[in-house]
């Protein structure tokens, strides 16, 4: 309807046009919105107020034209707009008639699943990359809510057309890495019989013993050596007043030195494999799918390629031995390092060449979500991406609040290193699946956010993904109950007899309806998940009302598959947004 008014003010306009009555060249943007008030009709445009200072009229006489010629051209069409009024200083306010107000309930059920669906994005190519957490460790509640709000992002980019792949970067080098490989080889030498003093800046958790527990079963003793050997001359550890960073990187050379290339990489690779798998099983377990692990060992060859071709485009300088990016010149606060003086290249030198890797294969858009705590890399990544000659309007980063988790009034403390953290895998055991997908993204993702597990947990109203999925079962209850009857629901009788509801609740869920499409676009577009979350709430609310304040299974048949009808477009448009939020829409509660 918001599309035919449109084309119903469109033609006003170039009627005037062509009479002299506005300017040849004027092309307004035509805006329809729904009426919050019903006295004032079910849509509402301004496109007079914005025609007046070009047509140099006043906005009421304007609006006087474009009634008179829509009107005339709307009864022809018996398209059912019944009257167009002016209100205010200009605005014009749409009547649609009852009946048209129930066609989207005939559209829902022809549609089904592809209802509110578009092409908005056709032909466009976007990746979309998240969580991306280093695989030092299980996935916590804080990644959580980056994989919710990631895989929605990507559900409804694709749900409006764009062709999205969604892809993890798994940090498999780099010096995190390094020290996960050394504290499972230490734990091992414990598992061997050897007693050591744990470095205070290794990886403390249970997980880390059943890695070295399993590379002892499968390597026997291959890897042993005494503790002796392995500390000798090993700076002190921050607890006995040394520096902790010096002495893991002394232990993380040790271990290298003394397992050799080859062992070490079995090491490393057991820690690595190990912890990517369990993140594989956790994110599918989650409902979270990808096109795509990217590895960032992976860009070994093409690091080097990429810092010099920032060298010869004269961005790069030497200082103090290492070699900056001249990140300042594109509005960075500073200038960064990609290479050390003792010719590491940086963590900032494999992000450039990674994002420079996302664009040759051809995306129009990038989409990074990333932990809130990686604000200070938007503008150097922006920057690389100038210097490279790429645009870098074309990144969009999405920032995400990490969940803070409650049990009752007691926050929970996490920590990857200490191993004291609450797993996501042990947060949807508790609340399910559902709870976790819908909680986390009801909130704008920069937004803080408190997990409520007492009200993600509850079976009430309160508990919004509980409200909906009832309001789901309740409209299937509906015909288990005609079932029960003898008698069932006759859908094309029905939709001849939508003119039967007259109820104001009955109109009131036809126009929430309507709206699903646009709310779903905009949802998209803007790429903010809770829209959607919102929009469910009231649609449910909506049922709730008009279901407790009015009997569906009336004597009337007719007027009874009328109302089943409307409940199954209800029913339908839930159920569509909820698998988009990859929560269930179950038929019985």
């Amino acid at each position: 309807m918001k599309e035919y008014i449109a084309g119903l003010i469109q033609s006003a306009v170039d009627t005037l046009k062509a009479s002299g009555e506005l300017p040849a060249d004027v092309s307004p943007k035509i805006m329809i919105d729904n009426t919050r008030d019903k006295s004032h009709g079910d849509f509402a445009s301004n496109v007079a107020l914005t025609l007046a200072k070009p047509a140099g009229k006043p906005p009421r006489q304007i609006a006087e034209r474009l009634c008179a010629i829509i009107l005339e051209q709307a009864i022809a069409d018996n398209q059912g707009v019944e009257k167009a009024e002016i209100a205010g200083p200009g605005f014009i306010n749409f009547f649609v008639s009852s009946a048209s107000s129930f066609a989207v309930v005939s559209e829902i059920l022809s549609n089904g699943e592809s209802y509110g669906r578009s092409n908005t994005g056709k032909n466009q190519k976007v990746q979309v990359e998240f969580v991306s957490a280093n695989p030092t460790g299980p996935l916590h509640v804080g990644h959580g809510r980056g994989a919710a709000y990631g895989a929605t992002v990507a559900d409804l980019l694709e749900a409006v057309g764009f062709d999205v792949q969604r892809e993890y970067y798994v940090n498999d080098a780099g010096r995190q890495m390094n020290i996960l490989a050394t504290s499972v080889w230490l734990r091992y030498l414990e598992l061997q019989g050897e007693s050591l003093v744990f470095p205070s800046n290794g990886y403390k958790g249970d997980y880390i013993f059943d890695i070295a527990r399993e590379l002892g079963k499968e390597h026997g003793d291959k890897f042993k050596q005494t503790a002796s050997n392995v500390f000798e001359n090993i700076p002190a550890d921050e607890p006995q007043g040394g520096d902790k960073e010096a002495h893991i990187d002394a232990l993380i050379s040790r271990c290298k030195s003394l397992l050799g290339e080859e062992n070490y990489r079995i090491v490393f690779d057991a820690g690595l494999d190990n912890i990517v798998n369990d993140i594989k099983d956790d994110l599918g377990g989650f409902g979270v799918r990808y096109q795509n692990w990217f590895s960032e060992r992976s860009l070994e060859d093409s690091i080097e390629g990429v810092i010099s071709q920032l060298d010869e485009s004269g961005h790069l300088y030497e200082k103090e031995g290492a070699l900056w990016f001249r990140s300042t010149e594109f509005g960075d606060d500073k200038d960064r390092v990609v290479k050390r003086d003792n010719g590491e290249t940086t963590y900032f030198a494999s992000d450039i060449a990674y994002h420079k890797n996302k664009f040759e294969r051809g995306f129009s858009q990038v989409i990074n979500i990333w932990g809130a705590d990686h604000h200070g890399y938007i503008a150097r990544v922006k920057a690389a991406l100038q210097a490279l000659n790429l645009n870098p309007d074309t990144l969009t980063v999405k920032l995400v609040q990490f969940a803070i988790l409650y049990r009752g009034s007691e926050r929970v403390q996490m920590s990857t290193r200490s191993g004291s953290f609450v797993t996501l895998r042990e947060l949807r055991e508790e609340v399910s699946n559902d709870a976790a997908r819908f909680f986390y993204v009801t909130r704008k993702a920069e937004q803080h956010m408190d997990f409520d597990l007492e009200l993600a947990k509850s079976e009430s109203k309160d508990n919004p993904v509980y409200y909906i999925q009832y309001a789901h079962a309740r409209i299937c209850s509906v015909l288990r109950k005609l079932a029960e009857q003898n008698s069932s629901w006759d859908r094309e009788n029905g939709l001849a007899n939508l003119e039967l509801l007259s109820l104001e609740h009955e109109r009131d869920l036809a126009t929430k309806l309507t709206k699903y499409p646009e709310m779903l676009a905009n949802a998209a577009i803007n790429l903010e998940p809770h829209v959607l979350t919102h929009y469910l709430k009231e649609l449910a609310a909506d049922f709730h009302t008009y279901y407790n304040a009015h009997k569906v299974l009336v004597e009337d048949n007719n007027l009874r598959d009328a109302r089943i009808t409307l409940g199954m477009a209800v029913r339908q448009v839930i159920a569509n947004g909820l698998s988009l939020l990859g929560v269930s829409a179950p038929e019985e509660m």
